[in-house]
């Protein structure tokens, strides 16, 4: 079933077109990995799905029963954020704000979902700490709990693991993993390209030319691949 489906999709910001016709698809259970080249449009289709950002031309459908309410989204984290003074209990309730239109009060499922959540992702040890007292990386386990308090249908990630180390990156990669095989669709904007071969069931790779939408096996055979991987063999060299 498609949970949401882009048709023809323009968009642009400062009258640029960043993202010019173009149509996918994510159905319920993906793991899609979006990649590009800086200034491709990944932020800008970002905001666009979550409803931030109007459509030029074209349109974004989205499945029944679907509502953007259900996104749990996980952005970039920002220095004011990092430095946010608030426990971390706190921090992951908020993830059922979206949801609440005149109440800022949690009911007793809510505090013991979020709760479950923490456990899930081991940041129950700090549930009392300060979130600015946290590393980059428990922080990071943070703002994805509460992203967890939102996702109804979808996990939507920005550069998750921006600014962590290897180790830390790989064991966030695998929380995430885990959550798609328990059925969490997932969307996860990234310059790892490593991490998008090895865990997405599909690729969008925005490309101011040609973009690309497949599976992860497809794009394995796609022009668009290659040329992006040798242009990043150059850039290392």
């Amino acid at each position: 079933m498609a949970l949401i489906t882009c048709a023809s999709l323009s968009l642009g910001y400062e009258g640029k077109t960043v993202v010019s016709d173009l149509t996918f698809q994510v159905e319920k259970g993906n793991y899609l990995c979006i990649i590009g080249e800086n200034g491709s449009g990944k932020s800008t289709l970002i905001r666009a799905l979550l409803g931030l950002k109007e459509v030029s031309r074209g349109e974004i459908r989205y499945g029944d029963g679907f509502s953007r309410q259900g996104i749990g989204y996980l952005p970039q984290q920002t220095l004011v954020q990092r430095d946010f003074p608030a426990t971390v209990t706190e921090i992951v309730r908020t993830g059922f704000l979206n949801r609440k239109r005149f109440s800022f009060f949690y009911s007793e499922e809510e505090k013991e979902k979020a709760n479950g959540i923490m456990d899930k992702l081991s940041v129950s040890p700090y549930k009392s700490s300060s979130y600015k007292a946290l590393s980059g990386g428990q922080q990071q386990r943070v703002l994805l709990a509460r992203a967890l308090c939102a996702a109804k249908d979808l996990l939507l990630l920005d550069e998750p693991t921006a600014g962590l180390d290897p180790l830390m990156s790989s064991t966030l990669y695998r929380m995430i993993e885990q959550l798609n095989h328990e059925g969490l669709t997932i969307i996860m904007v990234t310059h790892d390209m490593d991490a998008a071969l090895r865990y997405a069931s599909h690729i969008l790779h925005l490309h101011k030319d040609t973009s690309f939408f497949g599976t992860r096996e497809e794009y394995d055979h796609c022009q668009v691949c290659a040329q992006f991987l040798d242009g990043e063999e150059q850039t290392n060299d």
